[in-house]
């Protein structure tokens, strides 16, 4: 299939590449354990002009996995090459070219461990995810999955999960989602990539999760009881692996760090100054050194072991917060045009006056822009925070004639509002399409859902997204926490360093500048696990006032249609903002838009949760 029929980008600097467009097919879904099993390239030039293709089935040297899925057979891929005898060949056509798949890190991820065993680098420094570009552009599809999307732009798909095939039906999809980008001013999700093969991105061996919640401090001359925190910290006669194998196999929860849950320090130097040490004396932890610990060792106490879906107390429901007093409360009603917004809108409903409109606020101050989006919801709309196709209105308060996006919407014929409008809306038009919109839950700030139990996976994917930034970049973390509220050990932080939690259950997906998500794999959680709480951080000088909205959207898969989302821009002279949580509440897992901003950075959030900050 060529591009150059419908497109040539190459007089448009912004969207103007070398591509290299993927598919793999593999053996599982883990890209550290599992391995490839075929693969196609197509290379296509700026002005749409292919350039190449390849494709081959590969030998993996293991079970190929779900074959009723691939159709790979071992008997079938027996006489193929390996990766590294094709290694070559595929470094060539990936190199200097932008790299595009359809949920590009997973090909992206799957490539860099091939190469890595192969022992060869990955020739790849940018790649670019359909998906994501799909999820700025907002096709009316019914979800995006290749199948959708190669249904809604009319690309003829013959043999799903053939890699080259699906390489040609992708081919297609990027020719059309590209020209709607370029059509819509759209920047394109172009994501740098770092050599994730790196062994600093290889996640942690898994920590064994500790069965009992943690019955608080040892009193001193008292017993230690199963699930208790214990840190140690400095010079031990007998080594630090024996130390914390021994507490383990009795039941204790051996913590990287100090905070005011830890039960007790083990340390034969409590004026040494470590870090842990001057933690445990301000917090009154109890410190004790390690010839007592080895004794109390003898004789542990029974604890309460675990129990998935533990029925929690009433106060449970409240939002997860670090212990730091948050600099602001949440915003106080404010008026717009004369008319009341309040602070938390019930949830949008079909017979509400903007039930499938997609509104872009324009121009304003950050408050009113605020008030502006929140009353959008009230009337049952969603608040859009980038010009799309499934933009329905823009409303321009004073400035927004300004903004770089008008010329495009002015040429889009899209209806301009002035901001009273949202004082006296008129009903739904007639023309205004259905869309994704309709079948989402729009919740406002601090609203609640509970999460359905999925037939066959309990797998959720919670998208951050926000607004192109050009002098600075937003982190996006997770948290697991436990019925401390605490992370049980480093390997419950994910973040971009380690982007994938020490028991795989949460992982973090960057699809571009302005998007990333956080995986959770419900079922894979420890039984420890009451909370995850998903936060932003920005690294820069600059704040979420600056920064203005950010769009949070709750789907159970990767291309699956929303089924909540939020938009939050409530926070103004912060850093940090607790976006969401996923919760359990008695047998039930919920999902809640939080939107609480604080004036301290990543470093002092991860602090309060119990991490260890080197």
């Amino acid at each position: 299939m060529s591009l150059a029929a419908a497109l040539d980008v190459s007089h448009l600097p912004d969207y103007a590449h070398d591509w290299a467009l993927v598919d793999v097919e593999t053996s599982g879904l883990i890209a550290r354990r599992d391995r490839i099993l075929s693969i196609a390239v197509l290379t296509f030039g700026p002005d749409g002009t292919q350039t190449g293709e390849y494709s081959t089935l590969l030998n993996p040297g293991c079970d190929p996995g779900p074959v009723h899925v691939h159709g790979l057979t071992a008997e079938r891929l027996s006489g193929a090459p390996t990766f590294e005898q094709v290694a070559g060949r595929v470094g060539a056509l990936l190199q200097d070219r932008v790299m595009v798949a359809h949920n590009a890190q997973f090909d992206y991820d799957f490539l860099a461990h091939e190469f890595a065993r192969a022992r060869l680098f990955l020739p790849v420094t940018q790649r670019l995810c359909t998906l994501a570009l799909n999820r700025r552009v907002e096709p009316p599809a019914a979800d995006l999955s290749l199948a959708s999307l190669a249904a809604h732009y009319g690309v003829p798909q013959t043999s799903a999960h053939d890699a080259l095939d699906d390489t040609r039906v992708l081919a297609g999809i990027f020719r059309s989602s590209l020209s709607e980008a370029a059509r819509l001013g759209v920047p394109l999700p172009l994501v740098p990539c770092p050599p994730r093969q790196d062994p600093q991105f290889a996640p942690n061996p898994p920590k064994t999760p500790c069965a009992y919640p943690n019955p608080g401090r040892l009193t001193p001359g008292d017993h230690l009881v199963q699930g208790m925190k214990i840190a140690i910290t400095g010079e031990t006669a007998t080594s630090r692996a024996e130390l914390v194998a021994r507490a383990v196999a009795a039941g204790l929860n051996i913590m990287s760090s100090v905070s005011r849950h830890t039960s007790a320090l083990v340390t034969n130097d409590a004026a040494s100054g470590s870090a842990k040490a001057r933690r445990a004396i301000a917090e009154g932890v109890t410190v004790i050194d390690e010839h007592t610990f080895l004794e109390l060792l003898g004789e542990v106490r029974s604890g309460t072991p675990h129990e998935n879906g533990t029925p929690k107390p009433p106060e449970a429901a409240a939002p997860a917060t670090p212990p730091t007093t948050p600099t602001r409360s949440p915003a106080a009603p404010v008026a717009v045009a004369g008319v009341p917004v309040p602070r938390r809108p019930e949830p949008k409903h079909s017979a509400k006056p903007f039930g499938r409109r997609r509104v872009l606020i324009l121009g304003g101050t950050h408050e009113e822009a605020s008030a502006a989006r929140a009353r959008v919801v009230e009337l049952g709309g969603a608040a859009a925070i980038n010009l799309s196709a499934s933009v329905t209105d823009v409303v321009l308060f004073p400035g927004g004639e300004l903004d770089r996006r008008m010329n495009r919407i002015t040429a889009l014929e899209l209806p301009i509002h002035a901001h009273g409008w949202l004082g006296a809306p008129a009903s739904e038009p007639a023309d205004v399409p259905a869309g994704n919109v309709a079948m989402t839950d729009v919740l406002p700030r601090g609203g609640v859902i509970d999460l359905p139990v999925l037939p066959t996976t309990g797998h959720w994917h919670v998208s951050a997204s926000w607004a192109q930034q050009m002098n600075c970049e937003i982190d996006v973390v997770a948290f697991v926490l436990d019925e401390d509220e605490q992370v049980s050990c480093d390997g419950d932080f994910v973040f971009y360093g380690a982007p994938e939690s020490s028991h795989g259950a949460i992982r973090l997906l960057c699809d571009g500048p302005t998007e990333q998500t956080v995986a959770v794999d419900l079922a894979a959680l420890p039984a420890a696990a009451h909370r995850i709480a998903i936060a932003a951080a920005i690294d820069g000088a600059a704040t979420f006032g600056d920064i203005g909205a950010v769009q949070m959207t709750l789907a159970p898969g990767v291309d699956a249609p929303a089924t909540a989302q939020a938009t939050l821009d409530a926070a103004t002279s912060e850093r940090s903002l607790l976006l969401a949580e996923i919760y359990r509440r008695g047998p039930k897992w919920r999902f809640r838009a939080v939107g609480q901003g604080y004036d301290h950075g990543l470093e002092t959030l991860v602090r309060g949760y119990g991490v260890d900050v080197e």
